[in-house]
């Protein structure tokens, strides 16, 4: 394989293990430059993108690229012109905001850590945070509204806030409010109690992003909704973007009218879930670089698997850093068991389930013979359970394409990864699909 196909062939690998936002407007910008004598040089026409692939994909792609040439290689990262490269679309959502960084907002000033880069994304969240980089892309146009809901601590503030540092930095004239439901309360009344209603109306309708918290708040306040209709209308209207987080789906608020339920309904409405295992870990290791410590995975691991309110996360993680510097103890178990007053509950353990288990499971899900997966024949019945087999080689045991291909008999990797994001596209939508896909997760995993 050249260089040429090589570096093809790992791109769209690294597709299937990154968010689209991070493919398209990151790791689909490099190319492979050379590769010999144990290093590989990988160029990009832009030097603080090139920067920030090195600095969070380093590893990712060494892998990747071992995993196709079996070599342990160095990677080098250029910054250069080539004319190969495509123009690059988009904000870049991970840029590091400076120190001077204030969004324009004529409400309240955005919290500072509430950015991209501090969001910890995974399977509860993913789709909330694509939809919310979308909406920087395509301000007003992309999901207007974008509706955000979910319990307490599961990052609708913090995402909705991201919004806001990306759009004002793209494009720092552009207008921002952000507010609670409590707060858009509380000046309406004060706005008819001094005869200031011009002032406040045009403070909220005449914005390019309107970032409203916990809309919940005024369910049941008759003159309250009725502002916000007005509001709403006029900002939507005008083609300007809405984001509204509450604790349930509109459907759900009670003594929400029904004319507000409606035009909330009319956009994106996207559940976030509770953080698994592997969230909590990543929040906790974002909240401990934030205060300027460099927690161990471990510990991470032992924090995130004791304590699975996300607010209390960073309670404990603060304890456990005042008391290791207060008095000079070595972060481990033993002081955050004295610290969580209770026994540690185990570490989650990773069962590593096997490419032959996953096919095995496969077929007897589908009545099928292993030997008709692992064929040729394009009947439905026979093709679209190998495509899901795909999807599991890749997701469950980490196959990569290559491998896939080698493993199933020498197919095409183009091949696979057709099938693959079939599955993937498939997923969000089907429920069939999606309840074959848990019943053969079921079987590798009891």
């Amino acid at each position: 394989m050249d260089e040429h196909h090589l570096w093809a062939t790992i791109l769209a690998d690294l597709e299937l293990q990154v968010s689209e936002v991070v493919f398209r407007t990151l790791i689909s910008q490099t190319s492979l430059e050379s590769l010999d004598d144990g290093k590989a040089v990988i160029s990009c026409n832009n030097p603080m993108l090139i920067n920030i692939i090195e600095k969070r994909y380093h590893d990712l792609i060494k892998t990747t690229l071992r995993n196709y040439t079996k070599k342990d290689v160095s990677l080098v990262f250029n910054a250069r012109k080539n004319k190969h490269l495509n123009h690059i679309d988009g904000p870049l959502f991970t840029m590091k905001l400076p120190d001077n960084f204030s969004p324009p907002s004529t409400g309240l000033k955005l919290n500072r850590d509430y950015n991209f880069e501090n969001f910890a994304v995974s399977s509860s969240n993913q789709m909330a945070y694509a939809a919310a980089t979308a909406v920087v892309n395509n301000l007003g146009h992309a999901y207007n509204p974008l509706v955000l809901y979910g319990g307490v601590g599961v990052g609708k503030t913090h995402l909705m806030q991201a919004v806001g540092h990306a759009v004002g930095q793209k494009n720092i004239k552009t207008k921002i409010l952000y507010c609670t439901g409590e707060e858009f309360t509380n000046e309406i009344i004060e706005a008819i109690s001094t005869k200031t209603t011009v002032t406040f109306k045009k403070k909220y309708r005449l914005v390019d992003l309107l970032l409203i918290d916990d809309v919940q708040f005024i369910a049941g306040k008759y003159s309250i909704q009725e502002e916000f209709f007005h509001t709403f209308n006029a900002v939507y209207q005008a083609k300007k973007q809405i984001i509204i987080t509450s604790d349930k789906p509109p459907e759900e608020i009670n003594k929400l009218e029904d004319r507000l339920r409606s035009r909330f309904e009319c956009g994106l409405t996207i559940d976030i879930g509770n953080p698994d295992f592997e969230l909590r870990t990543a929040i906790v290791l974002i909240k401990a670089k934030q205060k300027g410590y460099e927690l161990s995975m471990e510990s991470a691991k032992t924090i995130a698997a004791n304590i699975e309110n996300t607010r209390k996360l960073e309670g404990t993680l603060t304890r456990v850093i005042s008391e290791s510097q207060t008095k000079n103890l070595p972060v481990n178990n033993d002081l955050i068991k004295n610290i969580l007053g209770k026994t540690l509950k185990k570490i989650p353990p990773s069962k590593k389930v096997l490419p032959e288990e996953i096919l095995k499971a496969v077929a007897g899900f589908y009545n099928l013979k292993i030997s008709q997966l692992k064929g040729d024949k394009r009947d439905k019945v026979y093709s679209f359970p190998r495509q899901i087999l795909y999807y599991l080689l890749r997701t469950e045991a980490g196959v990569n394409l290559k491998d896939i291909g080698e493993f199933l008999g020498g197919r095409d990797h183009t091949t696979i990864l057709h099938g693959i994001r079939k599955i993937s596209n498939l997923l969000s939508t089907d429920n069939n699909l999606r309840g074959d896909v848990m019943g053969i997760k079921n079987e590798l995993f009891v």
